[in-house]
């Protein structure tokens, strides 16, 4: 007989395993659900010095980022007038001028000669407003139109939308008999009827086409100009008004002698520049037009 305390007795064998597999099981369980909250306690708490830190790293990466970027629009910006286009010269002085790198109107050359020539300007959109000056080339005057301008171009419109700045700035004189002719240049000064009143206008970026947004300065409109054909002499220097008259009597005389096109009725002058205030003068682009039609119509 094996007796009763004999310790090689499987007497635990005849308890139910099913029990003990499911405490079993459950301190299994209730193991690793304590062991996964602790690992997610220890993945997810942060000290108040490493937050204020990893703040920190995060600002200065989105700084740096946001500086590139601005570096990068400056650089752009800045290269369109440091390494400026040239038109095709005809002349030494023509030679030297420089314009910025930015969009102007689309024109075809249909005729060149020593001191003019003339061109098919396509049609476009202008902005325009009515200048404050008894002159298109008063300084006070010029330069508050120009800001009226500049703010709608640079998002004081309806869409507050950044709009690109186009070449050149035109200013245009008007006959005494009120009537109203505009010439193809992005930014555009025209005598209106009153003889003591000027309009200047900024040529539209081609891309908007007529769905251009809307002004929210009343004083500023917008407006479509036709296809036009312009006889055009350029020249260097600061404009000023007998600067104009001189160069508009010697351009009309020339015209006289064109054996295809005339000077349109009502045509009046019209003065583009090209350049920024800091342009050296005999850098600066100036163009002088006059509308013109062909004699056989």
């Amino acid at each position: 007989m094996v007796p009763l305390c004999n310790p090689t007795l499987s007497l635990p064998l005849r308890i139910p395993t099913k029990a003990n597999n499911r405490s079993s099981n459950s301190i299994i369980t209730n193991s690793a659900s304590s062991s996964k909250r602790q690992r997610t306690t220890t993945t997810t708490s942060f000290s108040p010095f490493e937050t204020r830190v990893s703040l920190i790293f995060a600002l200065a990466s989105q700084a740096t980022s946001l500086s590139q970027r601005l570096i990068a629009d400056v650089a752009s910006e800045t290269a369109k007038y440091v390494f400026p286009k040239r038109f095709e010269s005809r002349t030494l002085e023509e030679a030297f001028m420089a314009v910025p790198d930015l969009e102007t109107l689309n024109f075809k050359v249909l005729s060149r000669t020593d001191f003019y020539e003339i061109r098919e300007v396509e049609p476009y959109f202008v902005a325009e407003t009515t200048m404050p000056g008894k002159t298109g080339f008063d300084f006070n005057s010029s330069s508050q139109s120009f800001n009226v301008l500049a703010e709608y171009l640079f998002g004081k419109n309806t869409r507050k939308e950044k709009m690109e700045m186009t070449t050149p700035v035109i200013t245009t004189k008007n006959p005494s008999d009120g009537v109203k002719m505009e010439m193809t240049t992005p930014v555009l000064t025209t005598k209106s009827e009153d003889p003591d009143k000027w309009k200047m206008s900024f040529v539209m970026p081609s891309k908007y086409g007529a769905d251009l947004p809307l002004p929210r300065d009343s004083s500023v409109r917008i407006k479509e100009i036709p296809r036009k054909i312009v006889a055009v002499v350029s020249f260097s220097g600061f404009v000023n008004d007998e600067e104009v008259k001189h160069r508009e009597l010697k351009l009309r005389e020339a015209l006289k002698s064109d054996r295809q096109f005339k000077i349109k009725e009502g045509s009046s002058v019209e003065v583009g520049q090209y350049n920024p205030p800091f342009t050296l003068p005999f850098q600066r682009r100036n163009e002088m037009a006059l509308e013109v039609e062909r004699k056989d119509e």
